[in-house]
């Protein structure tokens, strides 16, 4: 199996890489758009700014290529801020329209409770993950994975959420889904054994 990873200068290729790699899957690195079309499932990581990304994706040529890829029904995984891009818009510094693959936005964690208590943002850490709907990952269930990031992705269909999550008294989504497009808000390459699990299950789709 061929797993392309698209490098467009916003992730630390290493880590994700060399998950994919224990698992048994070959890794492309892919920094020519052209080649997505290539590969059996691909890959869109992330760390950084909404609008830095999604500049860097359509300054490197790779929005049309994850658009046309996406339509092929192969797999196509976003992990973190790759995951936040696959919605229609970010509000992070500035409203930025995203890959709009899955309707929905990406906005800030709050940074009080209903309450009024103070929630540490960023959010760093182990998370639960609960609530698949995809039978594929129903076995993760109550499993703990990690997470690093201050905004969160807020489908408009519920029915595109794969997975939640709890930050403070808010349940949002962790993982989103719709037909061959996933994403996840944690990371699955730095989540230890379950996380190698669940990218297991991705590639056995």
């Amino acid at each position: 199996m061929r797993v392309g990873i698209i490098d467009y200068g916003m992730s630390n290729l290493l880590s994700i890489s060399r998950a994919i790699e224990k698992i048994g899957a070959r890794v492309e690195l892919l920094e020519n758009p052209d080649k997505l079309v290539q590969m059996d499932k691909v890959i869109l990581p992330g760390v950084g700014a909404f609008p830095k990304g999604m500049k860097s994706i359509r300054e490197g040529g790779f929005e049309d290529a994850i658009l046309a890829y996406a339509k092929t029904g192969k797999d196509f995984l976003g992990i973190c801020l790759g995951m936040q891009m696959l919605l229609s818009q970010g509000q992070e510094i500035e409203q930025t329209d995203g890959l709009d693959l899955i309707e929905g936005e990406c906005l800030d964690l709050p940074k009080t409770d209903s309450t009024g208590n103070i929630n540490i943002v960023p959010h760093v850490g182990w998370e639960k993950i609960e609530n698949f709907v995809d039978s594929n990952f129903t076995e993760l269930d109550n499993s703990y994975m990690y997470f690093v990031h201050s905004f969160y992705a807020k489908p408009k269909n519920t029915g595109d959420i794969l997975c939640t999550s709890s930050f403070g008294d808010l349940t949002f989504a962790s993982g989103i889904q719709m037909e061959n497009v996933t994403g996840f808000q944690f990371h699955p390459e730095k989540s230890g054994e379950k996380g190698l699990n669940l990218l297991t299950k991705f590639l056995n789709k």
